[in-house]
């Protein structure tokens, strides 16, 4: 099986790395007649294109960024931040595998079955963030009438947000893409409910809450993931997963997936579950990737985008009033 552990420790580029971690992956999927392999290459290439020809983010951050502007008019009391990436090689490759490995677990506890090739090769096209903007709000203390619930007005600002966010892009040459979850509660205005992911009032593992919606931008031919959260679930979803706790629960989950489909059963969970097992084994302080350093799995320097991703719209706004309140 190739993974792409095997290749990074030859101090390559990234974009080196993509390319021949690709194309052998197409090649052994070609020869073994695996589909889902073929589909992750594919995937691979995406990014190299996105690294390669990466000229049209400039305008597509102005854009986006037009949205910083009316926040800032429309919200001069609210601290907020505006970032994009790109999204780092090993978190794609995480999140390829993760995919596969959660949809087949999941549909084989609900059907006692596994699910067709083509099945699981659409849960790698359901990856729509290797681009990714995001917006988190925070509401200064100082803001608070006594007694206030500062999580409480920080989600109605969110939901304000969120609301005007849909149309603000489709007036900018995006267009939203329907998530296919239903959502029932009120927050979200009717028009934009198909196109959000709720993880706010449905949240997911460990406590992860955002809202989530993805764009097709039209200029450049390519698609974006937009999220927004508040400032406390932006730590939690930054640090607060990322503690000893947090990653003894995910190897907990994975052991129990591994017990629920035997070795051998089904080779599309197989290969997915190793390389991610591989992945979370990792030490990055061994790896050799062309500049990247890591003293351990904490301290990191990493001037490639190979595990923290690529910045490429970093706004800031501060509150404008610290003593009045809302």
């Amino acid at each position: 099986m190739i993974s792409l552990n095997d290749y990074l420790y030859r101090g390559d580029t990234v974009v080196k790395i993509l390319h021949c971690y690709s194309q052998d992956l197409r090649k052994s999927a070609l020869e073994h007649n695996n589909a889902i392999d073929l589909a992750h290459s594919e995937c691979l290439t995406l990014m190299i294109d996105l690294l390669e020809h990466n000229d049209f983010l400039t305008a597509q951050s102005q854009r986006i960024r037009e949205f910083y502007k009316y926040m800032a008019d429309r919200y001069p009391f609210l601290a907020f931040t505006f970032k994009g990436r790109i999204k780092s090689l090993i978190r794609l490759e995480e999140k390829i595998n993760g995919n596969i490995v959660e949809f087949v677990y999941d549909y084989h506890r609900k059907n006692g079955t596994y699910p067709s090739e083509e099945q699981i090769r659409d849960q790698i096209g359901r990856i729509k963030d290797l681009i990714a903007y995001r917006i988190v709000i925070s509401l200064p203390q100082c803001h608070l009438k006594p007694g206030e619930s500062r999580q409480a007005r920080e989600q109605e600002y969110l939901y304000e947000i969120a609301n005007a966010l849909p149309a603000f892009l489709e007036e900018r040459g995006f267009t939203p893409e329907i998530s296919g979850i239903d959502i029932q509660s009120n927050t979200i205005a009717l028009p934009y409910r198909q196109f959000y992911r709720d993880y706010i009032e449905s949240p997911k593992e460990f406590g992860y809450r955002s809202l989530h919606i993805a764009f097709f931008d039209h200029t450049s031919r390519s698609n974006i993931e937009v999220q927004i959260r508040t400032k406390e679930m932006d730590d939690n979803a930054e640090i607060g997963p990322a503690n000893h706790l947090g990653y003894e629960k995910r190897q907990e989950n994975e052991r129990a997936r591994r017990e629920e489909i035997p070795m051998g059963e089904n080779i599309f969970f197989d290969d997915a579950y190793e390389r991610g097992m591989m992945l979370q084994g990792l030490d990055l302080s061994k790896v050799d990737v062309n500049m990247f350093g890591a003293a351990d799995n904490n301290l990191i320097n990493d001037g490639c985008g190979l595990y923290r991703g690529r910045l490429i719209l970093p706004y800031e706004h501060l509150s404008r009033f610290q003593n009045d309140l809302v």
